[in-house]
């Protein structure tokens, strides 16, 4: 048996170039690049593994750990989870800080390869710099952290153990059922340490992609289900659009006469104008939408797994005797709300839930489709009136997403996840006619909007990527906006300026009735003593912030506009302009779009001093009594 004698990272970089993954016959690199900032955790060993063998595995500089994980897994929803980016960090908070994009990965289902740098394993440097000296396991380091938020995690303290670990690190990432954070935690020694590898270890592989297909009695059960019913409804998730179930989905709906609610993840799964499509569903759906789902006798869950922000906190659906069926490749998620499950892939399973439909000559209900669009159609005008009317007070967030939807054309990705942006667009951003929306708001993950663009850009190289982000979040970490310019990427951020988090004070003034610490406002001046710790509320003016010239100190195109009209040109601009743009649009605080019409399981204080806050707790134990179900 050849072999070839290469240290561990070497290996690695060799064995990355040369994965592929494959569904219906389309194959593509599994892992065409990395992203890394280095230090002498990994730039000795991984970083001269790129340099020297890294001629298949394009390297990118990020700025920022956190957001280097980001851009993988927005490159790998855009890649519809059939292909990703590696990330490396150094040792210490190089590791840790991508802890929390490791999170949103898995939470969210979406495949990324993580190769952190870890301590060494050899131990005779005595404790090195950012060692974690834990007084009861001498293995433990910092790295273990990424335990609970991983979808397979190895610690690799012999190079041969690659031999293992590389191939289920790719199982993982082309598995549909298990796709998250993969983190291989690479002790520094090893990492430059070498072992004789066979050399078919290198030869191309291609994983292929599955398509579970569904058991003929669990769609069978589904389908006499939904024969019976009378209001039926589908809440299409994530899956749908990973599994490119769109079509489908569509045919099902039109064919049978039944409604598609989306989720945050599941946004754009109908491509089309149709009756039967509502928009999104939940805490920040439309309200008609949602006074289908309140009434429905039979809920159809298609690639989701219900989150509270769907559910509304499980009080959504209100029917005395609702039912709900599933599809998810997931066995746990389809079983979620005493659902009948078929363990499938989304594709498969609506064909074939489609035919047997058929076969039981199940058509439309012309009163129940009436009634749908009676209510689409109402909440139409509501909806047109939020992003098209002017506000005496000046351009209102939602009159800013009008323009941007006016603005929109077949080809252009808007981006959201975190704070109001995400939520709003849910409500209202019309994903059809080839508007796509990428919604990550399963982790609610501030920082991820900037760095999600790059990664959208780099699976995309056509159409408008617009990121649209509050001014709090761009705060958090501007920093990827040098990545972009570094790169080249065509990327737009629209920063709605609305002096701070605003979606959570308006949370706040719902359930503790007064406003504490959410806006961004100089310390009052009535303070006693000097410093910040001298007293006083942040209840001063507004912070005067230029955040255009932060942009473009990074190396960004910069407009700063307050009407709808300057949004409008600098929208138009900034399509006809190279590498990344940045519009800061003033708007008005403490303007929301209309409401959900939902309710959601966020508790006032039971014990308060403040007679408001203790009528906001009874009201919140009234309607928890009352709206809040198991559906078991």
């Amino acid at each position: 048996m050849s072999t070839v004698r290469l240290t561990t990272a070497q290996a690695i970089v060799r064995y990355l170039s040369v994965q592929y993954s494959e569904r219906d016959g389309n194959r593509r690199r599994l892992v065409p690049g990395m992203f890394g900032i280095f230090g002498h955790g990994n730039v000795a060993a991984v970083g001269q593994a790129l340099e020297e063998h890294g001629e298949g595995l394009t390297y990118l500089q990020a700025r920022n750990e956190q957001s280097m994980v980001h851009t993988a897994s927005a490159f790998a929803k855009a890649s519809r989870r059939l292909a990703t980016l590696a990330c490396t960090s150094s040792i210490g908070p190089g590791a840790t800080n991508m802890v929390t994009g490791a999170a949103l990965a898995t939470i969210n289902r979406l495949p990324v390869l993580l190769l952190p740098g870890d301590i060494y394993a050899t131990r005779r440097q005595g404790p090195v710099l950012q060692q974690l000296e834990h007084p009861l396991a001498g293995d433990v380091s910092v790295n273990d952290a990424f335990r609970p938020v991983s979808r397979f995690f190895d610690r690799i303290s012999r190079p041969e153990q690659l031999l293992t670990a590389l191939p289920e690190a790719m199982r993982v990432l082309t598995s549909p059922e298990e796709a998250g954070a993969v983190v291989l935690a690479l002790p520094q020694d090893i990492q430059a340490e070498a072992y004789d590898f066979p050399e078919r270890f290198f030869a191309e592989r291609t994983w292929q992609v599955r398509r579970p297909v569904p058991d003929q009695a669990s769609i069978e059960a589904v389908a006499e289900l939904l024969a019976g019913a009378r209001r039926p409804l589908i809440i299409a998730g994530g899956g749908v659009i990973y599994s490119e179930a769109e079509a489908e989905l569509e045919a099902l709906a039109e064919s049978h006469g039944i409604p598609v609610a989306e989720t945050f993840g599941g946004k754009g799964a109908v491509r089309r104008q149709a009756w039967w499509g509502l928009g999104g569903l939940g805490l920040e759906g439309n309200p008609a939408c949602n006074q289908i789902a309140a009434e429905a006798d039979v809920i159809l869950c298609v690639g989701t797994r219900l989150t509270d922000f769907a559910t509304a906190s499980q009080s959504l659906f209100q029917h005395p005797d609702v039912r709900f069926a599933a599809i998810n490749v997931c066995d746990r998620d389809a079983h979620k709300q005493g659902a009948i499950p078929v363990v499938a892939d989304a594709r498969e399973a609506l064909r074939a839930l489609d035919a047997a439909l058929s076969a039981r000559g199940v058509t439309p209900s012309e009163r129940y489709r009436a009634e749908v669009s009676e209510r689409r159609d109402r909440w139409e005008v509501e909806r047109d009136a939020a992003l098209h009317g002017d506000h005496e007070a000046g351009m209102t967030q939602g009159r800013l997403i009008g323009v941007m939807q006016d603005s929109a054309q077949a080809g252009d990705t808007i981006i959201a996840a975190a704070g109001g942006p995400p939520g709003d667009l849910l409500k209202v951003w019309d994903a059809t006619g080839g508007r796509a929306c990428h919604l990550e708001f399963g982790y609610s993950c501030m920082g991820y909007e900037l760095p999600a663009a790059l990664g959208v850009r780099m699976a995309q190289p056509e159409g408008e990527v617009v990121s649209f982000i509050g001014d709090g979040t761009f705060l958090m970490s501007p920093s990827e906006i040098v990545t972009a310019v570094q790169e080249g990427l065509k990327i737009t951020l629209v920063i709605s300026e609305n002096h701070g988090f605003q979606v959570i004070r308006r949370l706040q003034m719902l359930r503790a009735g007064r406003e504490f610490g959410n806006e961004f406002r100089a310390r009052r001046g009535d303070a006693s003593g000097d410093g910040a710790l001298a007293g006083g509320r942040l209840e001063g003016d507004y912070l005067s912030l230029d955040l255009a010239k932060v942009a473009e100190g990074l190396g960004a195109t910069a407009f700063r506009v307050s009407t709808p009209e300057e949004t409008r040109d600098a929208l138009a601009r900034a399509r006809e302009l190279d590498g990344p743009v940045v519009i800061v649009a003033e708007t008005v605080p403490h303007v929301d779009l209309p409401g959900s019409g939902a309710w959601w399981d966020v508790a006032p204080s039971e014990v308060s001093g403040d007679e408001l806050v203790r009528k906001l707790r009874a009201e919140y134990e009234a309607d928890r009594e009352r709206l809040q179900r198991y559906y078991g």
